[in-house]
């Protein structure tokens, strides 16, 4: 065995191939998801407490969901190009800034409207910061790891929800609901500190950094509807649809469904998320290897049809067999979080640099915004059986990939 071949074969040669330079980026592009999914998981936690404090119906609390990822679309778009005229270093501390302040407002909030506006707002951030990160990991990796480097960034979304249910399960335990629900948002304060360390330590890919420096990009989100693009931004968005429709349907109204419809208590809910966010993480990491090895397309489908599969498993299991609900949440949140392990470097894949960030930021947050549709349907019909309207996305997921090429080994193009 050779010296190189000796080295490839360590369990995280992708992280050493950084350099100090990108473990910094990649230390921030994590951070800053992970705080990212922390501050977003404070409604869906909140929500049953949120829905009666304020007496709003379901459909209006699965509004309040809906418009932070209808925003937060708006938010990724503008990210996007934002990175591509900036830099995506500079873009990911305004974005982190922006969700934290407003998550925070939210804990204020003095009614529904208010709470509505705020939350709208914090999906300004919430969009952008994973457009600027994705792009400023996949620029630092190399091409035969980048799929395993880009989806650990992504399992910082695991992490930050872990997070966010233990601080939920904490405060829900020890202050009356209509209080910890305004807590909860209050914690969304972190981030704040973590926005200096970003602006300190971390900076662009040199590629990028030479890129930007030679020219100022304008127009770029007309250029990925040109000829050259049109068919990959169309089936790249509709995959980000199909996808990110099926996950937050379950992510927004899986703790009330465990609350009202299996009538578990905090303790008892913060339990069963544990399993589903353990699996999360594993989902994660494991989806990014397996798109190394199996290539991009494979993995969605492989794991499109299975979370399908596990939603429809999950929501019909009747009243009194809460024991495989239980057992059941870890390979739910596996399936429903290896899927998205692909989309950081399949997507950076498809674009040229100088439009990476706009590309990743307009498809991967267009399918944000419709898929956001799905929460409040479910809202309308009920949590319980209708939260399988969701596993329809993944449907929708498995067409899109007829009209995209696989890019499994390519080097990233100027």
């Amino acid at each position: 065995m050779t010296a190189t071949t000796a080295t490839e074969a360590r369990p995280f040669d992708w992280f050493r191939t950084l350099g100090k330079r990108g473990q910094r980026a990649f230390a921030g592009a994590f951070g800053g998801y992970g705080l990212d999914s922390f501050d977003y998981q404070t409604l869906p936690l909140g929500l049953a407490a949120i829905t009666a404090y304020f007496g709003i119906s379901s459909g209006e609390a699965g509004l309040l969901g809906t418009t932070t990822l209808v925003v937060s679309a708006i938010g990724g778009v503008g990210a996007g190009m934002l990175a591509d005229r900036i830099g995506r270093v500079r873009t990911l501390q305004i974005t982190i800034a922006m969700y934290t302040i407003f998550t925070v407002l939210c804990g204020f909030a003095p009614n529904f409207e208010t709470l509505l506006i705020f939350r709208a707002l914090q999906g300004l951030g919430f969009g952008g910061e994973w457009a600027a990160g994705a792009a400023l990991v996949a620029e630092y990796s190399q091409a035969r790891y980048r799929g395993r480097t880009v989806a650990f960034v992504q399992s910082a979304w695991a992490v930050g929800w872990g997070l966010s249910v233990i601080v939920y399960t904490v405060v829900f335990s020890l202050a009356s609901p209509d209080l910890a629900w305004r807590i909860m948002f209050w914690t969304g304060v972190i981030p704040a500190l973590f926005v200096l360390w970003v602006r300190k330590s971390v900076k662009d890919a040199p590629r990028a950094e030479e890129r930007l420096k030679a020219e100022r990009p304008k127009g770029t989100l007309v250029k990925i509807f040109k000829a050259d693009l049109l068919r990959t931004t169309f089936f790249a968005a509709l995959l980000a649809t199909g996808v990110q429709g099926g996950y937050y349907t379950i992510s927004t109204w899986l703790p009330s469904y465990l609350k009202k419809t299996r009538e578990l208590t905090v303790i008892g809910t913060g339990g069963y998320l544990a399993f589903l966010i353990t699996g999360a993480f594993v989902g994660y990491v494991c989806g990014g290897y397996l798109t190394d090895l199996m290539g991009r397309k494979k993995t969605f489908l492989t794991f499109a049809l299975l979370s399908a599969a596990l939603i429809v498993a999950y929501t019909q299991i009747p009243k009194g067999a809460n024991g495989l609900v239980l057992v059941l949440g870890f390979p739910l949140g596996f399936s429903m979080s290896a899927i998205f392990s692909g989309f950081g470097a399949y997507l950076a894949e498809l674009y040229p640099t100088s439009l990476r960030g706009t590309g990743q930021g307009f498809t991967y947050n267009f399918g944000r915004a419709v898929g956001a549709i799905f929460p409040t349907v479910v809202g309308f019909l009920g949590a319980g059986g209708a939260i399988v309207f969701g596993a329809l996305g993944y449907g929708i997921a498995v067409l899109a990939l007829l009209g995209l090429p696989e890019t499994r080994g390519i080097e990233l193009v100027d």
